[in-house]
């Protein structure tokens, strides 16, 4: 019986940035677990026990497993803002549109069952810009932190299509590809 490599790996970026569509690429072709922070940091507000994104939180982390690598997305804060500012959702039953590359059939209306779309609070210009920011002053110091260790890999551009083979070569050298074999484009 042969056991698959174990890689921890920690994805970091703004938010907006395409962690989400990278980390289901990750499990898609690597066959890795994913644990999104965003959720657990949501669960955690609702529940008030917080979620600190902190040095002294990486240092716990350390504490509790190894992290072998960080794949940071670093995507310019005017693109992550066009992104989620044009973000609309129907709330019922979850789909989202954007109004830059994914715009409903019909301004403002659901595609199925033309209910009204919504943008949530999050997604509101003002909010976007704060959002932004605090992720610029709270992350700064832990992306420092894990490139004294060696363990960050920035991944810089404006599209996650762009920068996913990128992502995906590096991660190559530390797992095997366990998607269909043979395919020509890994997405």
């Amino acid at each position: 019986m042969v056991v698959p490599p174990l890689l921890r790996a920690v994805i970091m970026g703004p938010p907006g940035s395409g962690k989400g569509t990278v980390s289901a690429r990750i499990i898609k072709h690597f066959g890795m677990k994913h644990l999104s922070s965003g959720d657990l940091l949501r669960d955690n507000m609702q529940k008030k026990t917080g979620f600190p994104r902190t040095v002294a939180q990486a240092e716990a982390l350390d504490k509790e497993c190894q992290i072998d690598t960080v794949i940071d997305l670093d995507v310019p804060f005017e693109t992550i803002k066009c992104r989620l500012t044009a973000r609309w959702i129907h709330p019922a039953s979850g789909r989202v549109y954007n109004l830059e590359f994914s715009p409903p059939k019909v301004q403002g209306v659901d595609d199925i069952t033309g209910e009204p779309l919504v943008q949530r609070d999050d997604d509101k210009p003002e909010t976007v810009t704060k959002r932004l920011q605090a992720y610029a002053v709270q992350t700064k110091p832990v992306l420092e932190y894990y490139r004294e260790r060696g363990l960050l890999k920035s991944f810089s551009g404006t599209e996650t299509n762009k920068i996913w083979p990128h992502i995906y070569a590096f991660l190559q050298t530390k797992l095997p590809d366990v998607s269909q074999k043979g395919a020509a484009t890994p997405r």
